[in-house]
């Protein structure tokens, strides 16, 4: 997905850089790094989207099986043939939405994992790691130093992205568990 900025990355770590083109590259990647990081929240808005249209679709599919229900209850064998119909199509819909849901994941996972690597690198590159340019003699102060600047620079702030990550998973598993909670209910268990 970030071939380009990996390959700058690579060039700065490794030395291919000179010198003087460094503070301009860096430039360039740290401006890479934020749109980089602006298309994961745009991902993540997609996922947003995603697992509400999945939820959709299964209301949708309840509403559908309550309809036939109440339908052969009373009787009414043209109702249910109808809602038979649109309840195999809606069960079609809500397997492809879920399939949608899991690869919008999959892919905002695969995305951050890819932004937080090159972050790691874009701070090596700062601070010089790599480059040939005798980091190892100016020891782990200045990388630090390095990092907590690039960090400021980016707003990177890998602990939010981790209390994202893990509160977006438990609202998953709290929806999960409802929507069983509530199949169940139904069903009689």
């Amino acid at each position: 997905m970030f071939e380009q900025l990996r390959a700058s990355l690579r060039n700065l770590l490794d030395g291919s850089t000179a010198p003087g083109d460094r503070r301009e590259a860096l430039t360039g990647l740290k401006a890479a790094l934020v749109h980089a990081r602006m298309g994961v929240d745009d991902l993540r808005g997609g996922v947003a989207m995603a697992r509400e249209r999945s939820a959709q679709g299964q209301a949708e599919l309840e509403t559908i099986r309550r309809r036939k229900r109440l339908a052969a209850q009373i009787g009414d064998t043209e109702t249910v043939a109808v809602a038979e119909r649109f309840e195999a199509l809606q069960v079609e819909r809500v397997e492809v939405l879920a399939h949608k849901q899991d690869a919008a994941e999959r892919e905002l996972a695969l995305a951050e994992k890819e932004v937080a690597e090159m972050s790691a690198d874009f701070r090596r590159a700062v601070a010089g790691v790599g480059s040939g340019g005798g980091a190892a003699a100016a020891g782990d102060t200045h990388e630090r130093a390095a990092a907590r600047e690039v960090d400021a620079l980016l707003g990177d702030d890998e602990a939010a992205d981790r209390e994202r990550r893990a509160a977006s998973r438990a609202h998953r598993d709290a929806e999960a568990e409802a929507r069983l909670a509530e199949l169940k209910r139904r069903m009689g268990k």
